[in-house]
């Protein structure tokens, strides 16, 4: 979300220290809470709502969440991301060597590769320790006794009872299979940290946008969305995590997480609302850099851990039928659709 650039008096463009808006002071004090309440329901209630009957939600709404928040997220690494990483990298603060450049565009790209790099890395020392145990792993589940290393397009050792919450059954008869499900809980968690870390970023620069921003009412509404929508992509990638019991604590942990960064956020910019001019130069540098990086992340993970993974990669998918498949499709193209139509706004 690009920052605007904050006008003196004279309408000439203010690049120093300055200070951001001081208006609605109280409102802005209770968007911390309100999008507390608003990001926590988002991430947490998919993952509460799976692990517990009482809720009784149908198993058609937690397929809506899934590839939903797919859209959402996709959406937000282009709309709300790049876009803006685009527009501080090339403010009229900055030097005139940043016009010469698209270095937003090579920050994502950098981003992309890194993460690509780093998953490809710790899949190999994972996959060769397997070996030496005698196990043949595939990250897409086609192995004999493999599991699916990035979602629930596993083989039979995924329970899939929409009565209760699913479990995963991982063996426990031997030091191999322990191993073997010791790996596939590991890539599960990175795959999702790597998710979280890019939109965490995000968030906390939107809560020092949203507590110094003079169109204060407008973005506050629409943030309330944007967080919310983009909590429920979070939460149904935590829900859908098949990893041990003693692991079982990281999913709601996520939702935490994801739940408090855009409150600290605006409490920091509430903070320092007298001096940090989010369209000074250095402001304009640090936010654009972290949001091209952020957006390099989250167009990684949406495009390969979760479309491919879900779509191209999914055991269930392949097999389902034409009816189920545009289904999936039409919830992710809605939830791209809805994400964009706020980036009108923020």
């Amino acid at each position: 979300m690009a920052a605007p650039h904050i006008l003196a008096d004279d309408d000439v463009l203010n690049c120093g220290g300055g200070g951001g808006a001081t208006t609605y002071k109280s409102l802005r004090i209770a968007s911390i809470f309100i999008i507390w309440f608003g990001s926590s329901f988002g991430a947490l209630f998919p993952v509460l709502a799976r692990r517990t009957s009482w809720l009784a939600v149908p198993p058609a709404l937690f397929e809506f969440a899934k590839y939903f928040g797919s859209g959402v997220i996709i959406a937000t690494a282009f709309i709300h991301l790049l876009d803006p990483a685009i527009d501080e990298l090339n403010s009229p603060c900055l030097s005139p060597a940043w016009q010469e450049y698209p270095y937003a565009l090579a920050l994502a790209l950098l981003s992309i590769f890194s993460i690509f790099i780093v998953e490809l890395v710790a899949f190999r020392i994972g996959t060769a320790r397997l070996a030496k145990l005698g196990i043949r792993h595939d990250a897409h589940g086609h192995s004999v006794g493999g599991h699916a290393a990035h979602g629930p397009e596993g083989d039979a050792d995924v329970e899939e009872d929409f009565d209760g919450p699913p479990r995963k059954e991982f063996r426990e008869d031997s030091a191999a299979d322990q191993a073997d499900a010791e790996h596939n809980a590991l890539a599960q968690i990175i795959g999702v940290a790597i998710l979280e870390f890019g939109i965490v970023l995000h968030s906390v620069l939107i809560g020092l946008t949203l507590a110094v921003d003079e169109d204060f009412k407008t973005l506050f509404v629409v943030i309330v969305f944007h967080q919310m929508f983009e909590g429920l992509g979070v939460g149904s990638r935590l829900a859908y995590l098949q990893i041990p019991a003693r692991f079982n604590y990281i999913p709601v942990l996520g939702g935490v997480l994801y739940g408090i960064t855009t409150p600290i956020g605006i409490a920091v910019g509430l903070g320092v609302r007298t001096t940090y001019n989010p369209g000074s130069t250095t402001a304009s540098v640090v936010a654009g850099v972290l949001d091209a990086l952020s957006a390099g992340i989250l167009i990684y993970t949406g495009l390969v851990e979760l479309l491919a993974h879900e779509f191209l990669f999914s055991r269930d998918m392949r097999q389902a039928s034409n009816w189920k498949l545009a289904y999936a499709i039409g919830c992710m193209l809605a939830g791209a659709a809805i994400m964009a139509l706020l980036g009108k706004w923020a």
